[in-house]
C-alpha cells in the first residue's frame, strides 16, 4: 500500500509525515467500496443487491471514490505508525492534521496519492548540567523555643475545662449575650446573638471585644461604646458602636504540668520529659528536611527549566489544562451546570481562568519532561526482586496477553521514582549564612 513515507520536524514539536499509496490498493478500495454499496444501494428500478455496478459509479462514483480513497489515506497513517519510533508517533492526544486537502480532491484513477499530515510529537532536547551543581537555599534551624512551643501545642491540646469562679482573664472561656444599641439605648434586635463562646485574647469574635469584658464575671453586664480605627481589617473599620454584654459562664483551661507523667501521656514509650522534647526536635527537623526536599527540587528544577530549550506542544498543554478544570470542578462539589453558573454570577469564564493558569501548566511540563529525559538518559537499574515483586503484585488480574505492555509501564514509574533522590544526591545544596527557626521557616 505504502510506497514511500518520509518525516521532517517543524517548529513547536511538530512533526510532519508525507506518505505515497500506490493506485493499485487505491483502486482495489475503490472497488470494494462499490461492491458494498451495490449491496446495500436501493436504486428504483433495480432489485436490492442487484443494481449494475455501471449505474451506481455514474451516479455516486464520485463521491464513492472520495470515500475509498480517503479510507485508504487513514489505513496507511495507522500502517505508517507501526514502523516509526516512538518519538515519531503522534502523542495520544494530538489528532493529525491533514495538509492542502483542496489539492488532493478530486482523486483521479491510476494515480498514486501523497499526502502529509501535521501531528505534536514528544519534545526531543537533550538535558545538560544536572549533576555536580552547587546551589543555596534556606537554612533552618529547629531551636529549644521551636521545641517548647510545640510542646505547649500538646499540653494546650490536653487541657481541662473547668468553670471559674473569678473574674474573666485572658485565655479564659467566656459565653455571653450581645446585641447592639441605637443612639438611643433600644436594642437592634437584627444584631442579638446568644450563648456565643469564645477565648479571650484569640479575637475571633466579631466585635473584638476580649479586651474589654475581662474582669467581668458570671452574672455581670455592661455596655461597651467602641470605636474602630480607619485602618481596621474588621468590617467595621471607621465605626463606632454601643454593645450591651452580659456574661453567662466564665471557664478556665487548666493546663497539665510538664512532668515525666505528661510524657508518658503524649506516648508509652516517653519516659521522661527528656525524651519528648528529644522527640519533639526529631520531629521537627523531619518536618524541616522533607520541605527543604521540595525547595532544593525546586531551585534545581527552576534552573533547568531555565536553561533546557524546548517547545512544549499545544496539544500537551491543553490536555493539562482540561485536567486541571476537571480537578477544579470535582474540588467544587458541584455538578459542572451549577459550577458554570455559579462561575457566570462571579463574571468569570473557563477560558479566562485557563489563560491564568497556563504559564504554571506549561512550567509543570516542563519540569516533568526533564525528569523524564533524565530518567531515560541514566536508565537507572531496578532490583530485580522489587521488580518482579511489583508486577506480581500489580498484575494479578491483567490478562496473559497484556502483561508485557504493563510491565513496561511499571518499569518506567519505578526508574522515574528514583529520579528526585538521584538529583538530591549528585548535587551539593549550600545551607545560607542566615538561619532561620522553625517558626519562621514556616511562617507559624
Amino acid at each position: 500500500m505504502i510506497v514511500k513515507q518520509s518525516t521532517k520536524a517543524l517548529e513547536n514539536s511538530q512533526l510532519e509525515l508525507t506518505i505515497t499509496v500506490d493506485s493499485a490498493s487505491i483502486e482495489e478500495a475503490y472497488q470494494n467500496r462499490l461492491k458494498k454499496y451495490q449491496q446495500e444501494l436501493q436504486i428504483p428500478g433495480f432489485r436490492k443487491g442487484k443494481t449494475p455496478i455501471s449505474v451506481i459509479e455514474k451516479k455516486y462514483g464520485d463521491s464513492i471514490r472520495e470515500e475509498s480513497t480517503f479510507a485508504s489515506l487513514e489505513n496507511a497513517l495507522e500502517e505508517a505508525y507501526k514502523s516509526m519510533d516512538d518519538k515519531e508517533k503522534p502523542l495520544p492526544y494530538s489528532t493529525p492534521v491533514l495538509q492542502d486537502e483542496e489539492s488532493l480532491i478530486p482523486f483521479k484513477k491510476g494515480e498514486d496519492v501523497t499526502f502529509s499530515v501535521h501531528y505534536d510529537v514528544r519534545p526531543s532536547f537533550d538535558v545538560e548540567n544536572y549533576k555536580g551543581r552547587e546551589i543555596e537555599v534556606e537554612s533552618v534551624e529547629v531551636t529549644d523555643a521551636d521545641v517548647d512551643a510545640e510542646i505547649q501545642k500538646l499540653r494546650d491540646q490536653n487541657a481541662i475545662v473547668k468553670t471559674k469562679e473569678g473574674a474573666l482573664e485572658k485565655g479564659d472561656i467566656a459565653t455571653i449575650d450581645y446585641v447592639e444599641l441605637d443612639e438611643d439605648g433600644n436594642e437592634k434586635s437584627s444584631t442579638e446573638r446568644k450563648g456565643f463562646t469564645f477565648t479571650l485574647g484569640t479575637g475571633y469574635n466579631y466585635y473584638m471585644i476580649d479586651e474589654d469584658i475581662v474582669g467581668m464575671k458570671k452574672g455581670d453586664e455592661r455596655v461597651i461604646e467602641k470605636t474602630y480605627k480607619e485602618d481596621e481589617t474588621s468590617p467595621l473599620a471607621g465605626k463606632s458602636v454601643k454593645l450591651r454584654v452580659k456574661v453567662n459562664e466564665v471557664k478556665l483551661r487548666e493546663l497539665p504540668e510538664l512532668d515525666d507523667d505528661f510524657a508518658q501521656d503524649v506516648k508509652e514509650e516517653y519516659k521522661s520529659v527528656a525524651d519528648l522534647k528529644k522527640a519533639t526536635k526529631e520531629k521537627l527537623e523531619k518536618e524541616v528536611e522533607d520541605a527543604l526536599k521540595n525547595i532544593k527540587m525546586n531551585s534545581l528544577m527552576d534552573k533547568l527549566v531555565e536553561e533546557t530549550k524546548f517547545s512544549v506542544p499545544e496539544s500537551m498543554i491543553k490536555t493539562q489544562l482540561e485536567q486541571a478544570w476537571r480537578n477544579f470542578i470535582q474540588q467544587s462539589g458541584l455538578d459542572e451546570k451549577t459550577f458554570n453558573k455559579f462561575m457566570e454570577m462571579q463574571s468569570q469564564s473557563k477560558d479566562q481562568i485557563l489563560q491564568e493558569w497556563r504559564p504554571s501548566a506549561e512550567k509543570e511540563l516542563r519540569e516533568q519532561l526533564i525528569l523524564d529525559a533524565i530518567k531515560d538518559k541514566e536508565n537507572f537499574a531496578l532490583d530485580d526482586e522489587e521488580y518482579k515483586k511489583a508486577c506480581d503484585e500489580q498484575l494479578k488480574n491483567i490478562p496473559e496477553e497484556n502483561k508485557e505492555f504493563y510491565k513496561e509501564m511499571i518499569k518506567d514509574d519505578m526508574q522515574f521514582a528514583k529520579v528526585v533522590p538521584f538529583l538530591l544526591e549528585n548535587n551539593t545544596f549550600k545551607p545560607g549564612k542566615e538561619k532561620k527557626s522553625y517558626k519562621e521557616f514556616f511562617n507559624k
